[in-house]
């Protein structure tokens, strides 16, 4: 079913290489490209080509060329307005006002204000309505998250045998892995007796026991108010600092999707090492996807609201009960760390939540590949992917970046969203 469903709905009339990675958990392909159909073919607020033209504009803020390939192609295939593909000098005034909003959401979205949403839709020849630019946002999160889950699984570009088009498809990361879609085993060819295979079965075993010892604590004793704000703040500071001394002098490869990008040397912000402010802390009761973000989206561009919270607990709740070689593991602790992690980077608070199990159970070779994937997705290398749980299957790595990925989009949408709100009201 889920063949016949991704040739239908998959731009290249076959299965790509992201489908074949992501088809390792047909439940939320399924789940992914529907939304994703949606959002770009199906009735809303914007035409089919600017649709493509946006989620370039988003792919190419991390240097995604197997995505903007992907769509480049796509537009060549409409044959409407190709001297856009040229880069934004060509664009329409309307569509290139949207570079700052695409810049900030995918790399500081706590910058966002209603001024900018003001800016925007205020009245004029160049002007959004609320309802495009509520599909707008929803296209730029989409793809900004979705370059994270290409870069964090290592997905090649395609072989472009009719490159009519002269874009090149290249990869600009150094990394790739063609096998993870057959999901075999990354340990296999060392022998059981090699030390580093020692090493990850008593890593996994600690991971284990830590789980089941925090699982113990949490029904003896409940942590204060003031305790829980202190231990998110102090997991958001750390958060800051994980992988920025690793990745200081990079230099960045130039970029061949650059005509598509303007202000590129804006990124992600280490606030701590800049010394400046941490960001802002975003407390999720007083705007949460639950009972603000999706009725707001849903009201303004129908029904997408229904399949993004369907996406959003697909993945969430997604699991087959083990852990590596472990069966009947109850891996919701896990799955919930790794989530708000994501968003702790992003400042964002859940008041229920214990950060002090972010720090039990994801450790430091994690942290580095969680902040690499999310927030600079063009500099993971295979070695941040196989430094983590090196006894764990690839579909549990793959399982890893669709939680980043779903983290991430819900995070620059409570940004973008609450920021409408405020200029709605």
């Amino acid at each position: 079913v889920n063949q016949l469903l991704a040739e239908a709905y998959s731009p290249l009339g076959h299965v790509d290489h992201l489908t074949q990675v992501m088809g390792l958990h047909p439940h939320y392909l399924e789940s992914f490209l529907h939304s994703q159909f949606y959002l770009l073919r199906m009735d809303g607020p914007l035409p089919l080509h600017c649709r493509h033209y946006i989620a370039i504009m988003a792919a190419a803020r991390h240097q995604c060329s197997f995505l903007v390939s992907l769509h480049v192609r796509e537009f060549y295939r409409m044959g409407v307005c190709l001297d856009w593909l040229k880069g934004l000098q060509y664009i329409p005034q309307r569509l290139r006002n949207l570079n700052e909003i695409n810049k900030l959401l995918a790399h500081r979205p706590w910058l966002i204000t209603k001024e900018h949403i003001q800016n925007l839709v205020k009245t004029g020849e160049h002007s959004w309505s609320l309802a495009e630019l509520v599909h707008a946002v929803v296209i730029l999160a989409h793809f900004h998250a979705l370059a994270s889950f290409v870069f964090g699984s290592g997905i090649n570009p395609q072989v472009d045998t009719q490159n009519a088009n002269g874009f090149q498809a290249v990869y600009i990361s150094n990394y790739c892995t063609c096998d993870l879609a057959s999901d075999h085993h990354l340990d296999r060819d060392l022998s059981s007796t090699s030390p580093e295979t020692t090493d990850s079965v008593s890593e996994l075993e600690a991971l284990m026991d830590r789980m089941k010892r925090l699982q113990e604590e949490r029904e003896e004793d409940e942590a204060s108010q003031e305790e829980m704000a202190t231990r998110f703040e102090k997991e958001k500071k750390e958060s800051l600092l994980v992988g920025s001394g690793d990745l200081e002098d990079e230099v960045m490869p130039t970029s061949k999707v650059s005509q598509f990008v303007e202000d590129a040397t804006f990124g992600y912000q280490d606030f701590s090492r800049r010394g400046e402010d941490n960001p802002p802390t975003f407390r999720a009761q007083d705007y949460s996807w639950e009972d603000h973000g999706f009725s707001l989206v849903n009201r303004l561009y129908s029904d997408i609201g229904l399949l993004l919270d369907d996406k959003f607990r697909t993945a969430c709740d997604l699991t087959y009960y083990n852990m590596a070689s472990h069966e009947d593991v109850d891996t919701t602790m896990l799955r919930r760390a790794l989530f708000n992690y994501v968003h702790c980077m992003y400042g964002i608070r859940y008041d229920d939540y214990d950060y002090g199990e972010v720090n039990q159970l994801l450790e430091r070779s994690l942290k580095v590949y969680i902040k690499t994937v999310t927030c600079y997705p063009e500099r993971t290398t295979r070695r941040m992917y196989d430094s983590y749980w090196r006894q764990f299957r690839h579909s549990e790595k793959v399982h890893v970046n669709l939680l980043l990925m779903e983290a991430r989009i819900q995070a620059e949408l409570l940004y973008a969203l609450r920021a409408i709100t405020r200029y709605m009201t």
